[in-house]
């Protein structure tokens, strides 16, 4: 949970204002501690409260002294070169804000400048009949800004429009070779391909060769009695037989 930002100001009520002393003075006490020891500094702390009879010292007497002896030997360009008493720190402070002052009076004066501008755009004439020179040539300046802007707009537009529209004269120039090219010739069959469909053939006209070989030796053994020829139920039937198998009776 974020901390809710405090107003800098005298706290008005005792009990408040001490315990806010006290915590401020834990942290401070820790903040020199630690800027000491991370950055490797000589540092000290004196802090004077009317909530006790003793200042507050860290991180000793004898270390506040040895700080204290180093910063007097040092000469004096250096020692009051970031030094600030109360004077010169609400100088600052005054000088800081009056900047933010007249940022905003920047800000505020474009805005109303940009308002005039729209207005007088929409009437077609000058609004305001006592409007100063400082300001007419603000507003000039605002409408030469405004108009700079545009015409960079436009550039960067036209700029892309002409991208985008080589873009698509490519592509249909592509679509259109890939359109009259020839078909591809159709690819050729692979022998291995029509090796299983030969071998197919083979065995059936094999397989028909045995059907009817089986056939001839059954009416064989069935009607087979010594003659020379044999009826298969039809006339050429005993010349198909003699052709194949010739009696071997004598």
């Amino acid at each position: 949970m974020t901390r809710k930002k405090v107003k800098l100001a005298f706290i008005s009520n005792d009990a408040a204002r001490k315990t806010t002393y006290k915590k401020r003075q834990k942290g401070l006490l820790k903040k020199v501690d630690e800027l000491s020891t991370l950055c490797g500094i000589d540092a000290c702390a004196i802090i004077y409260g009317p909530y006790d009879p003793q200042p507050e010292i860290w991180p000793s007497p004898s270390g506040v002294q040895n700080v204290l002896s180093k910063f007097r030997t040092m000469p004096e360009f250096e020692k009051s070169k970031k030094m600030l008493n109360q004077e010169t720190f609400m100088q600052q402070r005054i000088l800081k804000a009056k900047d933010q002052v007249k940022k905003q009076m920047k800000d505020n004066k474009e805005k109303e400048m940009t308002l005039l501008m729209f207005q007088c755009l929409n009437l077609g004439e000058i609004v305001h009949n006592n409007v100063s020179m400082t300001d007419l040539n603000h507003l000039n300046w605002l409408i030469d800004q405004n108009l700079k802007d545009i015409d960079k707009r436009l550039e960067v537009e036209d700029n892309n429009y002409n991208n985008d529209q080589s873009q698509i004269m490519t592509t249909q120039n592509q679509v259109s070779v890939q359109m009259t090219l020839p078909p591809p010739p159709p690819l050729a069959t692979p022998w291995k391909e029509e090796m299983p469909m030969m071998m197919g053939h083979s065995e059936m006209t094999m397989n028909n060769v045995d059907i009817m070989q089986r056939k001839l030796s059954m009416d064989l053994m069935v009607n087979g009695n010594g003659d020379e020829t044999i009826s298969f139920g039809h006339p050429h039937n005993a010349n198909l037989q003699n052709e194949f198998w010739p009696n071997p009776l004598p």
